[in-house]
């Protein structure tokens, strides 16, 4: 028999249960209110499309979404436009393509989903080519990606503006107005464009600005562009070129150096072409014309400072203030320093002070000078070095037709090669002196208007020759030592190195060659002086001359001593001896006065046309004529240091 107790427990325990279902506390619900919720969870699973879903779960790259369904979505954060602020509880709405796949998840896409829901929208901003607001979220390859109303649209790097954007990750998170330019609904690609609406505000601002714009107005503008020739300005809508002429009144080697790309300027209109739409503009033409009265600010004398700003080999250039250079010429530099190049004094930078010489406002041009802060020594180099004056200086520089002198510092006179000596032919000063010795001179002549000085070394003793033409008269006999053949005679030396010429017709022919085989050099001869032209320096000897005269004088000289022996008493040998004794001096008196006579006259006019002739023909071999030293000063001495420009 059962226990009461037990049985008692079993019905305790039977209403405890009963109790312990009471804690859910379902609703008790009417059949069309059950049926009525039950059919808001089904899915239409013939007709995908946009469902709701929770997030159960999140992973590092996924999250988990409750569709309601037996199996669960997965769909990655990247889809969300935030995927930091996704959090588990969220509503999501996804786009369900399929109940379920291989691994058991159910198929679903927020993208389409997004896509699905502003389709409409964007299809409909498409083709009224409305703009619309979107956020770069992201960069891709080739562009960036727009969210437009929680779409992923495709702006390309083309689209973003007129040129190329260097720095693309600068844009994300910006906000920008597009306009959608294609679309494909299959593939739900949407592309978008940002220079679309950049083209139609910059056409129209254009327009506004052309019907306004005139010439010499002040614009804002924005620096597009820089190249070497000038700057390109945006002036809102259309861009004007800043020359880099126009951009400064002062000097400046590139725009960089004034404007940066970006800068906000203002400018003037100085020049408008409506037709081909070109406008010219310029920012010295905002400030006053700097030459306006520069003739006021800095007359000629006066004194100014300025910086070196350009160094050019003709000289070197200093801005007196902005827009206003002066030109100091390398000639203005030093009075006695020899410059070859502006940069042995000054440097770009420097800052100097000089002395106004010119000023030419039609050209915009100021002389300067350095040199006329200190007085010019030229001006008392007369009455410090007369004429005649003996002086010593260090040799500077040898040319081909003489040496330069340093009678001082930066002072310098010139040698010719014709006043080294008086009877050696100087063909170059080195073979007479050497660069860096110093020699004693006399000075000559002094020009200082073309600040040259002229010297001499041969003036410092007398000319040889003068004192032979005194000493010696024509018709004398000497000697002379054969020193060279030419082809229309022999050149000899005489005393003193005294060199004169004898024409062939006064030479022995049968001991003459112009090969110079019969005749020796060095050998001495002697010679009869027909002609002795202190002019032109020139001595004409004979050799047939001074023999037959050699001869006339032997024969008078053994008469004399045969008359001699006839007053002692002693009687000639023979009379016939006698007989022709006297008819030979008869007849070589005869002879002699006639041939003397005749070679005389002959011997003057040929010879000296000869001899004329030689001179042209061999002058490098003669001794330097006055007039050739006079025309290789003016034309060679173009070396010599002047001050002229």
């Amino acid at each position: 028999m059962p226990d009461k107790r037990t049985s008692k427990s079993k019905k305790t325990n039977k209403s405890t249960e009963v109790k312990s279902t009471a804690i859910f506390d379902i609703p008790q619900l009417s059949r069309s209110e059950m049926e009525e919720l039950y059919n808001g969870h089904l899915i239409d699973i013939k007709n995908r499309g946009i469902v709701k879903g929770k997030i159960i779960k999140l992973t590092s790259k996924d999250a988990i979404i409750d569709l309601g369904l037996k199996s669960e979505g997965c769909i990655p954060l990247s889809d969300f436009s935030d995927s930091e602020e996704v959090n588990v509880g969220d509503d999501v709405e996804v786009f369900l393509e399929d109940i379920e796949d291989d691994d058991g998840f159910a198929v679903i896409s927020k993208q389409k989903a997004d896509f699905m829901k502003v389709w409409d929208l964007i299809y409909e901003k498409q083709v009224s080519q409305e703009p619309v607001t979107g956020e770069i979220i992201r960069r891709v390859k080739g562009g960036m990606i727009v969210n437009v109303s929680g779409a992923e649209a495709f702006l390309p790097g083309s689209q973003i503006d007129f040129h190329p954007v260097s720095n693309l990750d600068g844009l994300i998170g910006q906000e920008i107005k597009v306009k959608v330019i294609k679309l494909n609904r299959k593939r739900r690609n949407i592309v978008v464009s940002r220079r679309v609406i950049l083209e139609e505000e910059k056409e129209k601002a254009k327009q506004k600005l052309l019907a306004e714009l005139e010439e010499g107005q002040e614009k804002e503008g924005i620096v597009k562009n820089i190249t070497d020739f000038g700057v390109f300005v945006d002036l809102g809508g259309i861009d004007g070129l800043l020359h880099i002429t126009d951009m400064s009144w002062g000097r400046i080697s590139h725009p960089s150096e004034l404007v940066a790309i970006g800068d906000k300027i203002k400018v003037k209109v100085i020049a408008y072409d409506s037709d081909k739409q070109r406008v010219s503009l310029g920012m010295k033409q905002l400030y006053p014309y700097p030459w306006e009265d520069v003739q006021e600010k800095y007359p000629v004398e006066k004194k100014v400072r300025g910086k070196i700003v350009s160094i050019a080999e003709y000289g070197a250039f200093v801005e007196l203030e902005k827009g206003v250079e002066g030109l100091i010429h390398i000639s203005e530099m030093s009075w006695t320093k020899h410059i070859k190049h502006p940069s042995q004094l000054l440097a770009i930078g420097d800052v100097v002070e000089a002395v106004v010489l010119d000023v030419d406002k039609e050209r915009e041009r100021i002389s300067l000078g350095l040199k006329q802060l200190e007085p010019d020594p030229w001006k008392a180099i007369e009455e410090k070095y007369p004429v005649e004056t003996k002086i010593t200086g260090k040799v500077r520089t040898l040319t081909n037709f003489g040496a330069f002198v340093e009678i001082e510092n930066g002072i310098d006179g010139l040698i010719h090669i014709s006043d080294f000596s008086w009877t050696e032919r100087v063909k170059h000063p080195k073979h007479f002196i050497e660069k860096g010795q110093k020699v004693e001179c006399i000075v000559l002549e002094i020009d200082p208007r073309r600040r040259r000085i002229s010297l001499g070394i041969k003036q410092l003793m007398k000319d040889p020759f003068e004192t032979l033409a005194k000493n010696i008269e024509p018709g004398a006999i000497v000697k002379g030592k054969l020193i060279e053949i030419v082809e229309k005679g022999l050149i000899v030396e005489l005393n003193n190195k005294i060199r004169g010429f004898v024409p062939l017709a006064h030479s022995h022919k049968e001991d003459f060659d112009k090969s110079g085989k019969k005749c020796s050099l060095g050998e001495v001869i002697d010679l009869k002086i027909i002609d002795i032209n202190t002019k032109t320096r020139r001595i004409i000897l004979s050799e047939k001359d001074a023999k037959k005269e050699l001869l006339r004088l032997d024969y008078k000289d053994y008469l004399k001593t045969e008359k001699e022996d006839i007053i002692k008493g002693e009687e000639p040998q023979e009379q016939t001896d006698t007989a022709t004794e006297k008819e030979t001096e008869e007849q070589t008196d005869t002879a002699t006065e006639k041939e003397t006579e005749e070679q005389t006259d002959t011997a003057t006019e040929k010879e000296t046309e000869e001899q004329t002739d030689t001179a042209t023909e061999e002058n490098d071999k003669e001794q330097i004529e006055p007039e050739e030293k006079e025309t290789k000063t003016e034309d060679e001495t173009s070396e010599q240091p002047e001050s002229d420009k």
